[in-house]
């Protein structure tokens, strides 16, 4: 499939704070749904209205928020179920709030961050496509002199020149999201595209230091509330949002299974950094996880902001270089149509 029926990033957030304030405040969740199908966010409203009607008729909200399907984040059902076992829904929905808020900042700051560097070379791709057509303008004959003159070298020029360039261009590009597309949804090789970005120099740096943060805070929030290991293990390599990190979780569940301890559990996938599995294993060994857990989300998520400037700089390097190699190239053959006419005269 292609579209997802997931609430937005924004509205599971403020659901989140009105879950966590109205049962703060001692309202059921009933209420709380009932209220939020009447006046709650365009997006929530249906889902609301139907759980609320589920809970009216007896049921609970583990039943109730897993039949909307894909609805919500697997995480946050997760761990509102645990919530309501444990009596603990308003401290849980209050740490998922926190969660879903900084993977906003997250992708907010990373849009943010590669807005520019998308705009120069689009810029670029117009930059380029006029030179196109001013060339074209330029007669080729002049007298009984013929002036071969192609500067960019790609044999084309004028008006069909520049929209064959445009056309070429950002034909490539919707061809490259398609393939894309076609082979993370349709051919389920999410894992394999995501495996191979982690494997890049710069760009697989950035993920996997974003795939960390998110796996660190979410085995956190899991581990506080009590869950079982292989099922937090579970839940939290799905929330790590990284299909090579979730292709290798039947690998750590089944070393937890075993009895392994979770660093060597980890360890088997081939995916977490040796300096994280040692901090890892001193937290298993002091009996502060959760705490090593909580410093290492936060080192992920810094680590995350500073790889993706550096990713930043190197789209905007290459966009420069791009732009710096067809002009150098123009220049040069600009001289070379000068010398040849010149020849010509001679």
């Amino acid at each position: 499939m292609f579209f997802s029926s997931r609430l937005p990033l924004s509205t599971v957030i403020e659901l989140c704070r009105v879950l966590r304030h109205y049962l703060g405040a001692g309202l059921s969740l009933h209420d709380v749904f009932r209220q939020q199908a009447a006046r709650g966010d365009a997006s929530v409203r249906p889902t609301a209205a139907r759980i609320a009607a589920e809970m009216e008729q007896g049921g609970g909200l583990e039943d109730a928020m897993k039949r909307q399907g894909d609805v919500f984040p697997p995480l946050m059902t997760a761990m509102a179920t645990v919530g309501e076992q444990t009596g603990m829904l308003p401290e849980v929905f209050t740490e998922l709030e926190k969660y879903y808020t900084r993977q906003q900042q997250l992708r907010r700051r990373f849009i943010a961050l590669t807005a520019w560097p998308a705009i120069q070379f689009i810029g670029a791709v117009f930059v380029l496509a006029g030179l196109i057509f001013i060339f074209g303008l330029i007669p080729q004959e002049t007298g009984q002199f013929a002036l071969h003159f192609d500067p960019l070298g790609l044999g084309i020029s004028g008006t069909e020149g520049a929209l064959l360039f445009l056309g070429s261009v950002f034909g490539f590009l919707l061809f490259m999201w398609i393939g894309y597309l076609v082979l993370t949804r349709l051919l389920r090789g999410q894992a394999f595209v995501d495996g191979f970005l982690l494997r890049t120099p710069i760009v697989g740096k950035c993920l996997r230091a974003l795939a960390l943060g998110r796996f660190c805070l979410a085995l956190r929030l899991t581990l506080e509330t009590g869950m079982p290991i292989a099922r937090a293990l579970r839940l939290s390599f799905d929330a790590a949002d990284n299909a090579a990190f979730t292709a290798q979780l039947d690998k750590a569940t089944s070393s937890v299974k075993r009895g392994d301890d979770l660093t060597v559990a980890l360890a088997t996938t081939g995916l977490f950094p040796e300096d994280f599995q040692h901090i890892l294993a001193v937290g298993e060994e002091s009996g502060r996880l959760t705490d090593v857990l909580r410093q290492q989300a936060d080192h992920y998520h810094e680590e995350a902001g500073r790889r993706m400037t550096a990713l930043t700089v190197a789209l905007t390097v290459l966009v420069w270089l791009m732009v710096a190699g067809f002009i150098i190239a123009a220049v040069f053959r600009i001289f070379l149509a000068y010398i040849d006419l010149i020849n010509q005269v001679g």
